[in-house]
C-alpha cells in the first residue's frame, strides 16, 4: 500500500562519536520541576505527582544542534514574549510501561542539553481560560537539542550544573539535583501513562530565571559533562 504523499521523516539527532542518528519518536515534556520555578510561575512548589505535556518530533519543531554549530530559528508568530527554557533531556533507548523506579536508568540511551522554547503569553492565556497549551508550547522549531552522549559513556546523570545565558548574560543557573522529580522517578511516572519506546525524548524540567529572548539574541545552554546547544532567534 502506498501512501497518498511521502510521510514526514522523524527529527534525528546526533550521537557523540558515532555516525548514527538518534531517530525521535514522541517529545514529552514535564512540567515545573524545579521548586525554585514553580514559585516564579505563581504555584507551590510541594511534591505533587509530576505532570507532563508534548511536542511534536518532526523536524519542524525539534532542532537537531550539530556539536560546535549555531541553529538560527525564526521568532516565531503572534507573540511578544518569547521565552527560553534550559532542560535536561532524556532519550529513551529500551521501551517499558510500568517501570520500576530502580530499573529506570536502564532504559535510558543518552542524555542532551534542550531548549523548551516557550510562547508565553499564548501560554498564559490558555491557562487562563482552561485550555490546553500547544500554542505556547507545541510551535515549529520550539525543541532544540544537541548532540546526545550515551548513558554508557557518561553514566548515570543525576546532578551537575546546568546554565543558560542570552548574548553572554547568565539567565538561568542551577544544578540538576534540585530536580522535584529526579530522571528515574520521572521515567518510571510516566510509563504509568504511556509505553515508552526507543527514540522517545523526555525534557525533565526547567529551572528558575525564564525569560524572553529577543530577535537577533544568542542563547547558550549547558549542562555538566553534556554538549553545549547555542541557538540564534533570527
Amino acid at each position: 500500500m502506498n501512501y497518498l504523499f511521502p510521510p514526514a521523516a522523524p527529527a534525528g539527532l546526533p550521537i557523540v562519536g558515532r555516525n548514527e542518528l538518534f531517530p525521535v519518536r514522541r517529545v514529552y515534556c514535564v512540567g515545573r520541576n524545579y521548586a525554585a520555578h514553580a514559585r516564579e510561575m505563581g504555584f507551590d512548589p510541594d511534591r505533587e505527582p509530576p505532570f507532563f505535556f508534548c511536542k511534536p518530533n518532526d523536524q519542524q519543531s525539534v532542532v537537531a544542534v550539530a556539536d560546535g554549530e549555531t541553529a538560527v530559528i525564526p521568532y516565531p508568530a503572534q507573540t511578544g514574549n518569547y521565552h527560553y527554557e534550559i532542560e535536561l533531556v532524556v532519550a529513551i533507548g529500551k521501551g517499558g510501561k510500568d517501570i520500576a523506579v530502580a530499573d529506570a536508568a536502564n532504559h535510558i540511551f543518552g542524555y542532551a542539553v534542550g531548549l523548551d522554547m516557550t510562547r508565553r503569553d499564548l501560554q498564559m492565556k490558555m491557562r487562563e481560560m482552561g485550555r490546553p497549551w500547544e500554542v505556547g508550547k507545541a510551535f515549529d522549531y520550539s525543541a532544540p537539542v544537541g548532540p546526545l552522549t550515551a548513558r554508557s559513556d557518561s553514566g548515570d546523570i543525576d546532578s551537575g550544573e546546568i546554565v543558560l545565558t542570552v548574548d553572554g548574560d547568565t539567565r538561568q543557573r542551577s544544578d540538576l539535583s534540585h530536580l522535584i522529580w529526579n530522571v528515574s522517578e520521572t521515567i518510571a511516572n510516566l510509563s504509568t501513562l504511556f509505553e515508552l519506546q526507543p527514540g522517545d525524548l523526555i525534557f525533565t524540567g526547567t529551572p528558575e530565571g525564564v525569560g524572553a529572548v529577543l530577535t537577533g539574541q544568542t542563547m547558550l545552554a549547558r549542562i555538566d559533562g553534556l554538549s553545549p546547544v547555542t541557538v540564534q532567534v533570527a
